[in-house]
């Protein structure tokens, strides 16, 4: 029997409906605010499964040019928050190597100072004075402690000597820093896998005459996609940023750009699409 106008298409409905829900999981999942964020993306197969959901309603809607809007809106919209997060990821990532290059510049300078004070160079007093600039106040005192220390085997000089040494190897390894840009890392790879995977999916569909600026949306869309691909491309250059960039990051999300995740989809799973 013919559809008859105004009827709701109910399995449609549910299925856009489903769509939208899971768009908006994903995008609770790579809120930087969110309590239940990504960890390994990896391991992640809720996560993965999601994209692959969204992705897969996006390349098998039967009629492109009938596309809901609100998918596409929704979709559109989760690439471009995906594509602000990388951005901000991106400049939370060079921070911390600024930071990191910073604490390995002023270890150098302790050692030197360290080496100044233990050998009582009659300078000492005004390099150790001249370092209250660049260090906190504890560490001030202990190098006066070495300097007016008359035994090199006594406990105090001891103590003051290991405090200098452990905060010199603190400020070399740099473990907190090495911590946060892991976790910004992995975020950036669950970032880039939705760029790489919903984008280009999103590509193929027309812009839905509901939408306005149609070109500027359509432009939009095109550059996210470039973005996100020249973003993990892997250039060689001569910077440590770039090194680490091309290394751990880049390597990952070359990687993860080989999965797949396999879903059983019903004949049924998707709409007909709308009539002509």
């Amino acid at each position: 029997m013919a559809r008859k106008s105004g009827i709701v298409n109910v399995r449609m409905v549910i299925t856009e409906e489903k769509i939208l829900s899971n768009i908006d999981k994903v995008e609770k999942l790579i809120n930087p605010n969110s309590k239940k964020q990504i960890v390994q993306l990896e391991d992640d197969t809720y996560f993965k499964d999601l994209i692959e959901s969204i992705k897969t309603y996006l390349i098998e809607y039967p009629k492109k040019k009938n596309f809901p809007a609100n998918v596409y809106k929704a979709a559109y919209g989760l690439v471009e928050y995906a594509t602000n997060q990388f951005e901000q990821n991106t400049k939370q990532i060079e921070e911390l190597i600024r930071q990191r290059e910073a604490n390995i510049a002023l270890a150098g300078d302790l050692k030197e100072i360290l080496a100044v004070v233990d050998n009582k160079e009659k300078n000492w007093k005004n390099v150790v004075k001249d370092a209250s600039d660049k260090f906190q106040d504890d560490i001030i005192d202990t190098l006066g402690v070495i300097g007016r220390s008359k035994s090199k085997t006594s406990q105090n000089y001891l103590d003051a000597t290991k405090l200098i040494q452990a905060r010199i190897s603190n400020l070399e390894a740099n473990l907190h820093i090495e911590i946060d840009m892991e976790r910004i890392e992995d975020r950036s790879k669950a970032l880039s896998y939705i760029g790489i995977e919903v984008a280009d999916a999103l590509k193929a569909i027309p812009t839905p005459v509901e939408i306005e600026n149609q070109d500027i949306v359509d432009e939009i869309v095109e550059e996210t996609n470039n973005d996100y691909i020249n973003q993990t491309q892997i250039e060689v250059k001569p910077s440590l940023w770039q090194r680490i960039k091309n290394s751990k990051l880049v390597r990952a999300i070359s990687y993860i750009t080989k999965i797949r995740v396999r879903l059983e989809v019903p004949s049924n799973a998707l709409p007909e699409g709308r009539g002509e």
